[in-house]
């Protein structure tokens, strides 16, 4: 299929800024350019009942910041279902503030409460960090759901990219800790621990996300490259063995067919069919890597607003 028109001119658009990429830059620069171009080609953050920043314990000691959405006055008569949501960025750059807009989209438009999750970031905290936070997040989300207003058994875990990733793993982690998920939303997540697929081939160069930024953000997050053998790090492929997804949450997974991930997100979309989980596997035609953050600029991206929208009252509703 053919680039989206209007994907093709932000990649034109890309190309003749002439940036330094990612993986030129020091993951402090990064993060900065990250911040700075996030809200560009996003659509504005919709009227929220509140925002509110808080800080709670992880199992190391330190805290991390979370950010809860409400779209509407909570009501502990009746608690709402809630997304808890990890952003993408290669485990190195974004947070809370880089998908902002998109959180309020999503929680005002499917009436449910948003809980963005900022995980500690690499190179300074490397693997597992991210996944033990986005975890330990979930755990306390469980614990403190209703004095937020929120039913404890109506949450659904999700991200995109990297978040995507972290999402999986908390869908097995909670799985095995008896916490019921109503189900798990990915947005194009990287699942695989090495980058050797047809898509990665074909779509390394020229597509917003290249292989050699790829590569770059892994070496920030990993360990050694003995990480990529950890499921927790490679959901469809660890060499140190997969778990049994069996009675993991449903899934709902939203690939774009002209992002290096494509590849993967099919394969991961194919293991848990096998095993009996659940899943909607949404293929966007013309799309990229990052497009779900680009609505303010390209028309079509509404369409999976909706979709993503569609799934979250489903699953909250059932």
């Amino acid at each position: 299929m053919p680039l989206n028109p209007k994907i093709a001119q932000i990649l034109d658009m890309v190309e003749r800024a002439n940036r330094k990429p990612y993986h030129q830059l020091t993951p402090q620069q990064a993060r900065a350019a990250y911040a700075m171009s996030a809200p560009i080609l996003d659509i504005a953050p919709l009227p929220m009942f509140s925002v509110e920043d808080q800080r709670i314990a992880v199992r190391d000691g330190d805290e991390i910041n979370v950010r809860v959405y409400q779209p509407d006055e909570p009501s502990w008569a009746e608690p709402s279902g809630a997304l808890l949501f990890f952003h993408g960025g290669g485990f190195t750059v974004g947070s809370t503030q880089t998908h902002d807009a998109l959180c309020c989209k999503f929680a005002r438009d499917a009436q449910c409460a948003v809980i963005s999750v900022d995980y500690r970031l690499a190179p300074e905290h490397k693997f597992p960090v991210a996944v033990n936070d986005a975890f330990d997040a979930l755990q306390w989300l469980v614990r403190e759901a209703l004095t937020l207003g929120i039913d404890p058994a109506r949450i659904v875990v999700g991200g995109d990219s990297a978040g995507g990733t972290l999402a999986t793993v908390c869908a097995v982690l909670a799985r095995d800790a008896g916490i019921a998920l109503k189900l798990q939303l990915l947005i194009y997540p990287g699942t695989s621990a090495w980058q050797t697929s047809a898509s990665h081939g074909e779509l390394a160069e020229g597509y917003l996300l290249s292989g050699e930024t790829i590569q770059w953000f892994f070496e920030q997050y990993l360990r050694d490259d003995s990480d990529r053998d950890d499921w927790r790090f490679a959901p469809l492929d660890a060499a140190d063995g997969l778990p049994d997804y069996r009675g993991v949450a449903p899934a709902w997974i939203g690939a774009a067919d002209h992002d290096p991930l494509y590849d993967e997100d099919v394969a991961y979309a194919a293991l848990l069919k096998a095993a009996d989980v659940p899943v909607a596997l949404v293929r966007y035609k013309g799309m990229i890597h990052e497009f779900m953050k680009m609505g303010g600029f390209v028309p079509e991206v509404a369409d999976a607003h909706a979709d993503v929208v569609r799934a979250l009252r489903e699953a909250l509703n059932a």
